[in-house]
C-alpha cells in the first residue's frame, strides 16, 4: 500500500449522504480536472439510491506533444493523432497505478470494490477501460464516455480473465470529432468480444455528454445498486 499511497492524487469529493456505502471515481478529460464532472452529480441522482460517495480526481499536469507540447492535466501524453498509436503506454500504466491508489483508499474507508464504480470522459475513460481490462480484483462497473481502449491491439496481452465480471456502459457521440464514433464501436465490439457485458449507446451528439445518456446512466447504475 505505501507504493500506491505515493500516487494518490488530489480529488474533489462530493458525498450524497452520510456514510456511503457506495463510491464513484470519476476520470475528467484532456485539459479538464477534477471539478469539470461534479455538478453532473445532482443532474445524475435518483430517489432511492444508497448513499454514495463521487470521487474526481485530478489528473497530473504534463506536456501533450499534440498541444506543442502546452503542459495541462492529462492521463497521458497525446504523441498522434491516430488511436492506433495516440496514448503513450508509459503514462496509461502510470494513471492505472493512480487509479488502482483511489480505488484502494475506497476500500481503506468502507467500501468494498464490489460497490466501487469507475466512470471516465475521453481521456479518463480510455483509463478507466485500460485499468478495468487489467485488474484480477473487479468493480461493480465500469462507465466509458466518448472513448476508446488505448493500446487495443495489445487487449489481449493485458486482458485478466477476472476483468470480464465487469459490466460496461459506454456511450458516444454519432458526431464527435476528437474520438470517432467507429473508435468507440470498435473498442465496444472487442470487449464483447472477449466476454464482457456491453451496453453500448450512441446519441446524435459531438464530444460531449447531453441529457439523454445522463438519463440511460442513471438507468444502468440503478441496475448495479439493485444487484449489490
Amino acid at each position: 500500500m505505501d507504493s500506491l499511497a505515493s500516487h494518490l492524487l488530489e480529488t474533489v469529493e462530493r458525498e450524497t449522504g452520510p456514510s456511503p456505502t457506495w463510491s464513484v471515481i470519476w476520470l475528467h478529460g484532456l485539459g479538464a480536472d477534477g471539478n469539470d464532472f461534479e455538478p453532473i452529480v445532482p443532474e445524475l441522482l435518483r430517489q432511492g439510491w444508497p448513499a454514495i460517495r463521487f470521487v474526481f480526481p485530478h489528473a497530473p499536469v504534463r506536456a501533450v506533444t499534440i498541444n506543442n507540447g502546452a503542459r495541462m492535466r492529462a492521463w497521458y501524453d497525446i504523441k498522434d493523432f491516430d488511436l492506433v498509436s495516440r496514448a503513450d503506454e508509459a503514462g496509461v500504466a502510470e494513471s492505472i497505478m493512480q487509479v488502482e491508489a483511489l480505488v484502494a483508499r475506497e476500500v481503506e474507508r468502507g467500501i468494498p470494490r464490489a460497490r466501487i464504480v469507475l466512470a471516465g470522459f475521453s481521456q479518463g475513460g480510455a483509463i478507466t477501460l485500460a485499468w478495468g481490462l487489467r485488474t484480477t480484483q473487479p468493480l461493480a462497473g465500469l462507465v466509458a464516455l466518448s472513448t476508446y481502449l488505448p493500446s487495443a491491439q495489445k487487449a489481449d496481452e493485458f486482458m485478466r480473465t477476472e476483468a470480464t465480471a465487469q459490466p460496461v456502459f459506454m456511450a458516444h457521440g454519432t458526431q464527435d470529432p476528437v474520438v470517432p464514433v467507429q473508435a468507440g464501436h470498435y473498442s465496444a465490439g472487442l470487449l464483447q468480444q472477449r466476454g464482457f457485458d456491453i451496453d453500448w449507446h450512441t446519441y446524435p451528439m459531438a464530444h460531449q455528454v447531453c441529457a439523454e445518456q445522463i438519463r440511460d446512466l442513471g438507468d444502468w447504475l440503478t441496475r448495479r445498486f439493485a444487484g449489490a
